[in-house]
């Protein structure tokens, strides 16, 4: 691990003028604030930085809201998108009276999670590697109010735009309307058509050269299935903690690179109607000792460890839902009868299974189970921490995934399938699971009650209560004139 003094010298060697200091709120954002370079010194490292926590999502009141941030050496960069050289550093957050680690540090959940596994003796590393799926648009407005409530989304690859005469530019560089040329991937038709269907592969690619920047190595990028810029970008996988650091540098990144270029992103799971939604495939496995524990002479080549992994996974999906498909759009998405991974069961190759097993290579290093349900909107540290967890559990209670399930399961009827569990078909469902089922999470300490109790409550307070409270235009359409 690099000292402060490696840190600072860095920093010096880069001329930075500012340090950027990033940390996680309770729900899934990234906070941030920032010093001059002068400020920072070894002495922060242990002692940490003041800051008011009162206005941080989920976290204490403010009677008792003075936090510290402490940053993590390991993670010190040069941010690619401040104006002057600025560092960056990720923090781990810290009780300024007991000098703890705060309960609901969203990055501290992850780190004891990897505390976990090696107190297990199961294991010493988890590796994660997440496809987070995300839309490029040229541009967005949304309005709600007592009387009135509108979306719409603007996008030159639109399907739907085909029968309009002009659109609308959103390049950066121009504006106004120019003659609509053609070339929209159709619904469900966006995997993968070269240019000039596919319009944003120089924007892509720049992302991935910023990622680079950042020590994130890229494996592929491409357009995805949906419409209007659907994307998904590749990294290659690392261990719980860094992982989830480098998916909040991904966004980041992809959100800032597309403002540059006059285009948003959104990682909401389903902001289109009709087309494909954006799911997160979440590829993990354990080893220990430097050695695969997921390879074996079991079904698709896997081992028994590996097959109690996911059979705790897919005992606790339901619970796991609330925290790694924790939005009310996120079961726009989970909706039976569609491509989205809502049946409970495991395959080789099948795409339909909620967990599938990847058979590009037979090499035991290659070896991994992916959980396909999760989708982009979850706070990282605490999805992947509670996938962990649930495998482990399965792990420990030696819990049988059942038989595989090696057919399409969209081609099932509903008789067919009704001795398949499914994922909860809304986040008030999935809360409600999660209540029932979280005595898993609590082991080694690495949830608490309290972060359970907080979860349920932020969720349901800002954002279950205020969705199912408004009507919808929808609903206008269906029953106005009944």
């Amino acid at each position: 691990m690099p000292k402060a003094k490696d840190v600072i010298g860095f920093a010096q060697d880069k001329k930075a003028v500012m340090v950027d200091l990033k940390f996680m709120d309770f729900l899934g954002l990234w906070q941030h604030f920032t010093i001059p370079i002068a400020e920072l010194t070894e002495a922060v490292f242990d002692e940490g930085l003041g800051f008011d926590g009162s206005s941080i999502r989920g976290w204490m009141p403010i009677h008792a809201s003075d936090m510290l941030v402490v940053p993590d050496t390991e993670t010190g960069t040069m941010d690619p998108f401040m104006k002057d050289p600025t560092l960056s550093l990720i923090c781990n957050i810290v009780d300024p009276i007991t000098k703890e680690p705060y309960s609901r540090d969203p990055r501290f959940v992850a780190q004891k999670a990897e505390k976990y596994l090696k107190a297990t003796g199961i294991g010493d590393v988890a590796y994660f590697g997440p496809e987070a799926e995300f839309f490029i648009f040229d541009g967005v407005s949304y309005d709600t109010g007592v009387n009135h409530g509108s979306y719409r989304i603007e996008s030159r690859e639109g399907q739907w735009e085909t029968g309009s005469p002009t659109v609308v530019s959103y390049d950066g560089k121009t504006s106004g309307t120019r003659p609509n040329l053609g070339y929209k991937p159709r619904y469900k038709e966006g995997y993968f058509p070269v240019a000039p269907i596919d319009s944003q592969q120089d924007l892509r690619t720049e992302m991935c050269r910023v990622m680079e920047q950042v020590g994130i190595l890229v494996e592929r990028q491409h357009h995805e299935v949906a419409t209007a810029g659907q994307a998904e970008i590749d990294i290659r996988f690392d261990s719980l903690t860094k992982t989830a650091d480098k998916l909040l540098w991904f966004k980041y990144i992809v959100k800032n690179v597309a403002l540059r270029n006059g285009k948003t992103v959104t990682f909401m799971p389903k902001p289109l109607f009709g087309d494909n939604g954006s799911g997160m495939h979440t590829h993990q496995s354990v080893w220990k000792g430097g050695k695969p524990l997921f390879a074996g002479e079991g079904y698709a080549g896997l081992s028994q460890t590996a097959l109690y992994y996911m059979g705790g996974v897919l005992k606790h999906a339901r619970a796991l839902a609330a925290i790694c498909n924790p939005t009310t759009n996120s079961y726009k998405r989970l909706v039976p009868g569609f491509e989205a991974p809502v049946n409970l069961a495991y395959s080789s190759r099948n795409r339909s299974a909620a967990i599938r097993i990847p058979m590009y290579s037979p090499s035991p290093k290659a070896k991994r189970m992916e959980f396909r349900s999760p989708d982009p909107s979850c706070n990282p540290y605490l999805a992947f921490s509670a996938m962990l967890m649930a495998g482990l559990d399965g792990i420990e209670n030696r819990v049988d995934p059942g038989e595989p399930l090696d057919k399409d399961i969209y081609g099932l009827s509903p008789e067919q399938l009704k001795d398949v569990p499914k994922m909860p078909g809304s986040l008030e469902e999935a809360l409600n699971e999660l209540k029932k089922d979280h005595a898993f999470l609590l082991k080694g300490d690495v949830f608490t009650e309290d972060v359970i109790e907080a979860w349920i409550e932020n969720k349901v307070e800002r954002e279950l209560n205020p969705v199912r409270l408004r009507p919808t235009p929808t609903e206008f359409a269906l029953y106005f004139d009944i």
